[in-house]
């Protein structure tokens, strides 16, 4: 797994490219914990090179949001497709989420 930053109007982007799992899961909530640490407090998520996503990547990005909550920050997900879609549908996840199919909107959703 690959994670890029960048930013668009003072919004963090990570860009995930690979498999989300047990293994690197952690590195997800690390990262989000620094920019915690930064002050960045609206962060968001692209899975659009993300082909698997595990139960630990989920707890990942919950346990992120509720840390970004707690300083009235907020996590979006964008670019979900095929099988890591389906994984947020069948854990009903698509309701804690907020999650866009394109970037503009995502950033526009922070205003």
């Amino acid at each position: 797994m690959e994670i890029t930053r960048r930013e668009n109007k003072n919004i963090v982007i990570l860009d995930i490219n690979g498999e989300i799992d047990l293994y690197n899961a952690p590195e997800i909530k690390d990262i989000i914990a620094k920019l915690i640490e930064e002050k960045r407090y609206q962060i968001i998520i692209n899975l659009e090179k993300v082909s698997y996503i595990d139960s630990s990547g989920i707890g990942a990005l919950i346990s992120s949001l509720s840390n970004l909550k707690k300083y009235q920050g907020g996590l979006k997900i964008i670019n979900v497709a095929g099988s890591v879609r389906k994984v947020f549908e069948l854990t009903k996840l698509t309701s804690f989420f907020e999650i866009f199919d394109a970037e503009a909107d995502a950033v526009g959703a922070f205003k």
